[in-house]
């Protein structure tokens, strides 16, 4: 598989690791999806750069293939392979034309639409791949968007012989909406293992700190070592442009839910302990709206079961407390606990 050359860090570096993703992206090319897989993951944890280079596996492999990125860069929004770019330019303008929602959204609906045209023009292998195509098109309209995409899969406009939907997200909150429906298969990414991890530190240039104390800051997330790299591995910089983020959150927080904040920020798991351990409705309460708080800000990620197929790519550790993961729960990155930490200090202190 030809490695794609991706945007990071203000120059191009290679798609490294991620060997498991790819062998399952293999098993997803012979036998198609079922149903949409959708996958979430921490932000920056690598999805988006997985897509592409999923891109140019099934273009390899003679697939007709859709990549949509509604948030990204505007050369970057929509991508089709070569023998849908006619298809593509009429179904965009089309969908623009009669978009009564954000152009955003209306970049999702016109990557459906391509989909239907081309199983319509007798494409029998066809992919889409969409990445944060919930926050374009907001959490209420999440789960429409996933029932959409199964019907493409189980009532086609024309027969085919295989169609993969793959969707990437970092929206969390939509987890439990799209998965209280059977439209999807849902599976979590985690940032990269320490090995490929090591393969992108290494492609930076200049000096750098120890890769172990990379390692401890990032938790192997590569969207926060482009962030150190960025401000010269100077870490309170890093997360004082998280703080700022979190702050007004945590100013609201009641005395209770201060307090679980404070303790998880040494065990992630305190949130679940405390949860089931409150006797008092209110109490109960108070704690689910933090656990779901923290869940959208995208501060800390639902962990699935450590089993394979429940995860694209490798399944993290059952727990690892210097990183920030529990069993249940786990910090999006270290960077992301710090500046939490800071956050609960600074509030307390004014």
């Amino acid at each position: 598989m030809r490695r794609i050359r991706i945007p990071f860090a203000g120059r191009e570096v290679e798609f490294v690791d991620r060997e498991a993703a790819l062998r399952q992206l293999v098993e997803l090319a012979e036998g198609g999806t079922w149903w949409p897989l959708v996958v979430y993951g921490p932000e920056g944890c690598g999805k988006t750069a997985l897509l592409r280079q999923a891109f140019e596996f099934f273009r390899g492999l003679g697939y007709s293939a859709v990549y949509v990125s509604p948030l990204e860069e505007e050369a970057e929004r929509l991508v089709v392979t070569e023998d849908l770019k006619g298809i593509a330019r009429r179904a965009l303008g089309e969908a623009l034309k009669a978009a009564v929602h954000p152009a955003a959204a209306a970049l999702a609906e016109a990557a459906i639409a391509i989909v239907v045209r081309a199983l319509r023009k007798g494409k029998e292998r066809v992919a889409l791949l969409a990445d944060d195509v919930f926050q374009a098109v907001g959490v209420d309209r999440a789960e429409l968007l996933v029932k959409t995409m199964l019907n493409l899969i189980e009532y086609p406009p024309a027969r085919y012989e295989k169609i993969v939907v793959l969707v990437a997200s970092s929206e969390g909150v939509t987890r439990e909406r799209v998965g209280r429906h059977r439209w999807a298969e849902i599976r979590a990414m985690w940032n990269m293992p320490r090995d490929g991890f090591a393969q992108l530190y290494e492609q930076l240039p200049g000096p750098k700190p120890p890769l172990d104390e990379a390692w401890r800051w990032t938790g192997g997330n590569p969207e926060t070592l482009e962030r150190l790299y960025r401000v010269g591995w100077n870490v309170d910089d890093a997360v004082v442009a998280r703080v700022r983020d979190v702050e007004a959150f945590v100013d609201r927080l009641t005395p209770l839910q201060r307090a679980v904040l404070g303790d998880a920020i040494g065990d992630v798991d305190v949130l679940v302990a405390r949860l089931r351990e409150a006797e008092k409705r209110e109490e109960k309460e108070e704690l689910g709206a933090l656990i779901d708080r923290l869940v959208e800000l995208n501060l800390i990620v639902y962990m699935h079961e450590r089993r394979q197929y429940l995860w694209l790519d490798v399944p993290p550790p059952e727990r690892d407390p210097e990183l920030g993961i529990g069993r249940y729960y786990a910090w999006q990155t270290p960077l992301h606990r710090e500046a939490v930490r800071k956050a609960l200090e600074k509030t307390a202190t004014e």
